[in-house]
Order: structure tokens, then C-alpha cells, then sequence
């Protein structure tokens, strides 16, 4: 209704988004809403761009941003009135890029709005609350909460009784629109992390790369390369100072590694994670022909992602885990929060088998026996 209010100026064009093309499409969403409301009218429907086109002129349009990469579908579009459905299902970033398609004809007098809509939890549960509902009115961003008495229309019974044969935490989120219930499980929370200004000195330094070479494409969301520079001090603190990650093409992985050790310097140690089989062989020793003159060491994982990440979450909730400031650590919080429920883990990988050198060099592999250390040694203590 909020994208429909203006459609009988020339000059007006909306969007509205879902994470995918398909949960716009489903029974009841908002392109079978759209076609309920507007057959029949004077508007026409394109479906290959998938616009409604008004008799005045102006727009409707449906899209999405299933990855990154698809923010670059609107670089050159300009809209007064862009909506995002279940923004929790998307990542921070590329939704703040759509600020900047809000864009108006000076002396024109339809208003820039951003609204978006979306239960608790999901990948961007954190960034949500935070923006909208932490920092919002400050910033004059405007919630409004609503639960289940805001829909009168629903069967109210049929719906309570669906939502009991939820876990708690689902429940909460969706019968009162509960935005501090948290997920049980999670290993890691942003706020065990403090943040520095600069890199500490005194440290020693590993890279970890957890690789991957698949380039991103239309309707695949692949895995990430990430290369995650860990110290320790030696006192035993431990901090984060960067995070490399591209989705690329193996060329493009193999520049990025190259580029990252030439900026790292020689003497800080770098570790692959050597997949197992011959491919994992192969590839080690491909890059450690490459990569002449730097330190290569590999690292063969022996045990599951969550037991690999235990010894850091229990040394970040202890306090003892810094991170740098940059433009990665936003991703990276969300991540970390999110693991091991997120859609991706690779910075969780890498940053674990960083501290895991750190702490047992050459040995961290076989994690169960080094998280055993690290429990015996946190009791002794």
C-alpha cells in the first residue's frame, strides 16, 4: 500500500524486495497480492521486467538480493520508495546501498522512503535491532512493533496452536514479536570482542586461509576464501587484525593470497587448510610453489566446525579475544553471532584455525584433544 501511494505521478518509481524471486512468487506473497489488487486496473504487468507500468507512468517494480553482488542490479536505477520484506533474512551491507538509490528530481515533491518489514531472528537479526530498535529514534529511525492482536484478520486459535509446536525461541519471536530472545547454542556474542583502533604490537601473527574457488553467480550463494590474521601476545591475549574474503574465480583467490602475503611480510607464518585427498595435496603444494619465500604450513582439521571453534569462543568470552577496527568487522560480528546457524561459517573457520596455530602449532589439527587442553587448562586456573 506504502509503494502504491504516489503511482499517479509520471516521476515516481518503487521496489520492493525479498531475499529471492521465488518468495516473491509464492501463494499469498507480494507479487500474487500485487496482481489481486491491480488486474482489471489501468496498470500493465511486464514480466520481464517484472513492473507494473500505471497510466501516469510511473512504477512498480519487484526484485531481489539473494547475494551480495545483486545490489549491483539497481546501481544505475533511482527510486523514491524502496520496501524490504523480511529484512532480517539479508546482511547489512548491501542494504544500506540502497539508501543510495533513493533519488528525486530537485523540486519534486514526492517523499525518499525506506520501509521494510520482518519478524525477529534470521542472519540479520543483530544488525536489525541494533539500526531500527537499539539506536533508532536517536537516529530518527522509526519502529513499530507489532504482535499477533495487530492482525484481527488471522484465525487466531489455528495460528497459537502452530506456533506452540515451535522451540521457545521461535515462538516468542513470532507470537510477541520478541526482538531479545536469543538463539541457545550460539558460541559466540559480538560484545565479548573488544575493539581496537590499531593493530598491538608485540604479538605474533599467522594468516589462516580457509580457501574455496567458486566465482559468485546469478542464484548461487558459494562459499567465501577468507584469510584471517590472528596474534597472540605474550601474555595470552589474542587479537583479530584483519579479514581478507573474496568469492572468486581460482585466479582470482590465488591474487588475493599473493597480494595478502606481499602486505603481511615474510615473516608472518601462513596456513592453508588442506582438504583431505589428493585435490587437497595438490593444492597445498601448487600454493607453496607460488608463494616462494613465505612460510608455508598446512593444516588437515580432524574434527567438526563446532568443536574446531570451541577453544576461541571460550577464550572470547573470557575476554581475551580482540579485533581491529575496519570495514570487515561489521560481517564479521554478524557471522560469529550467527555461527553455527549461519549460511556461511568461513570466517569462523579461518579465525579458529588461526588461534588454533597459535596455540598448538602444527598439532591444532586434531581439535577435540586440543579443546580438552584448553578446558583442563581454564579449570587448573
Amino acid at each position: 500500500m506504502a509503494a502504491l501511494q504516489y503511482v499517479d505521478n509520471p516521476k515516481y518509481a518503487a521496489l520492493i524486495l525479498r531475499k529471492t524471486y521465488a518468495e516473491l512468487s509464492l501463494p499469498g506473497a507480494l507479487l500474487d497480492r500485487s496482481r489481486e489488487w491491480l488486474t482489471g486496473t489501468g496498470a500493465v504487468w511486464s514480466t520481464q521486467e517484472k513492473t507494473w507500468r500505471f497510466p501516469s507512468g510511473a512504477t512498480l517494480s519487484f526484485g531481489y538480493l539473494e547475494t551480495d553482488a545483486d545490489v549491483y542490479r539497481y546501481q544505475s536505477a533511482e527510486f523514491q520508495f524502496i520496501g524490504v520484506d523480511e529484512i532480517t533474512e539479508f546482511a547489512e551491507k548491501p542494504v544500506l546501498f540502497l539508501f543510495s538509490r533513493l533519488r528525486r528530481l530537485e523540486g519534486s515533491d514526492i517523499p525518499l522512503r525506506m520501509r521494510s518489514a520482518s519478524n525477529p531472528g534470521g542472519v540479520g537479526h543483530d544488525w536489525v535491532k541494533r539500526r531500527y530498535i537499539d539506536e533508532g529514534l536517536a537516529h530518527g529511525r522509526i519502529y513499530i512493533p507489532a504482535g499477533l492482536d495487530d492482525n484481527p484478520h488471522l484465525d487466531r486459535a489455528g495460528y497459537v496452536d502452530s506456533l506452540n509446536r515451535l522451540d521457545p525461541i521461535t515462538r516468542a519471536r513470532l507470537l510477541a514479536g520478541d526482538w531479545s530472545v536469543r538463539d541457545a547454542g550460539g558460541l559466540f556474542r559480538r560484545e565479548w570482542f573488544k575493539v581496537l583502533d590499531v593493530r598491538p604490537a608485540g604479538y605474533t601473527w599467522v594468516r589462516y586461509w580457509d580457501l574455496a574457488a567458486t566465482a559468485e553467480g546469478h542464484g548461487t550463494d558459494p562459499d567465501w576464501t577468507v584469510g584471517a590474521l590472528v596474534g597472540r601476545s605474550p601474555e595470552g591475549r589474542f587479537c583479530v587484525a584483519d579479514i581478507r574474503r573474496i568469492r572468486g574465480s581460482p585466479q582470482a583467490v590465488e591474487s588475493l593470497v599473493k597480494q595478502t602475503a606481499a602486505i603481511d611480510g615474510a615473516a608472518i607464518k601462513i596456513y592453508i587448510e588442506q582438504e583431505p585427498g589428493a585435490g587437497g595435496k595438490t593444492l597445498l603444494d601448487y600454493y607453496t610453489r607460488q608463494l616462494a619465500g613465505y612460510i608455508i604450513r598446512p593444516d588437515k582439521p580432524a574434527s567438526d566446525k563446532v568443536t574446531r571453534s570451541q577453544p576461541l569462543s571460550s577464550q572470547a568470552e573470557a575476554g581475551n579475544v580482540d579485533i581491529v577496527n575496519g570495514p570487515w568487522v561489521g560481517d564479521f560480528l554478524d557471522e560469529m553471532e550467527a555461527f553455527p546457524a549461519a549460511a556461511h561459517d568461513d570466517q569462523v573457520d579461518a579465525t579458529s584455525g588461526a588461534f588454533g596455530q597459535l596455540v598448538i602449532p602444527g598439532s591444532y589439527s586434531n581439535w577435540a584433544e586440543a579443546a580438552q587442553r584448553m578446558i583442563d587448562q581454564r579449570t587448573q586456573k
